[in-house]
């Protein structure tokens, strides 16, 4: 599920809706993604909905993640303010809320988890970093904070929801040697490609490496969630 965060690179307009079709490997279909960012003047809100289907949805206790980013704006770059994840599977639902204290320079992480519907443990901490940005937020900066993506590149930023290494994440531009195999896996026509690795496990990729194709309009038309050890990649293409 954690590949969905990943899903939508720099918007501009009011109110963007987009649609995922998950796939694995030999198992098809295994999920949907729905995403929506709203825009006024100084405030954004980013909500995404993942959720498993088919014999997945079965196998994982009918597993739904939803991730909501909330913040303000300045200059045109998402600023977040607070980043927070659900996740439910049968009968136990975790939460998690990042509170960004930008004065402070620090973030707070609330952990809650229920069953059925009654709070067993809770917790909160002070992460180790601080950032404007959450694992959201960071993928709709994008076309604004690297300089050229049209050359190849190493850029390391942090974001809030990485935690475990401290916030890092790192974003390759590919070389024109590299190019043709990023067409070949996610198609050609794409605005530009990318690397993106936040150097935590998603799923059975050791490292999270994810590659995206974003589109003239600046959302990612397709991610491959690679390094799997087994059945192939992980793949959502855009469906709306």
């Amino acid at each position: 599920m954690g590949l969905m965060l990943f899903l939508i690179s720099a918007l501009q307009a009011k109110t963007i809706h987009a649609e995922y079709d998950v796939s694995y490997g030999i198992f098809g279909t295994i999920g949907t993604a729905k995403a929506k960012l709203e825009k006024s003047r100084k405030k954004y809100t980013i909500d995404i909905h993942l959720a498993a289907t088919g014999m997945a949805k079965k196998l994982s206790g009918n597993r739904t993640e939803r991730h909501i980013s909330k913040g303000h704006i300045v200059h045109g770059v998402l600023i977040s303010d607070e980043y927070k994840v659900i996740r439910s599977y049968r009968n136990t639902r975790v939460v998690k809320t990042y509170s960004i204290d930008h004065k402070r320079k620090r973030v707070l992480k609330y952990y809650k988890k229920y069953k059925d519907g009654k709070l067993v443990s809770e917790e909160k901490t002070r992460l180790a970093f601080y950032s404007k940005d959450d694992l959201l937020t960071l993928y709709f900066n994008l076309d604004r904070v690297l300089p050229d993506k049209h050359y190849s590149g190493t850029y390391h930023f942090k974001a809030v929801g990485a935690e475990k290494q401290k916030g890092k994440v790192t974003v390759v531009i590919p070389s024109k040697k590299d190019l043709p195999g990023f067409k070949h896996d996610l198609g050609d026509g794409a605005a530009w490609y990318a690397t993106v690795i936040i150097h935590q496990k998603i799923f059975m990729s050791k490292e999270g490496r994810l590659q995206i194709a974003v589109g003239k309009d600046g959302i990612t038309q397709t991610a491959l969630l690679k390094d799997l050890i087994l059945f192939g990649d992980i793949k959502a293409v855009r469906k709306k």
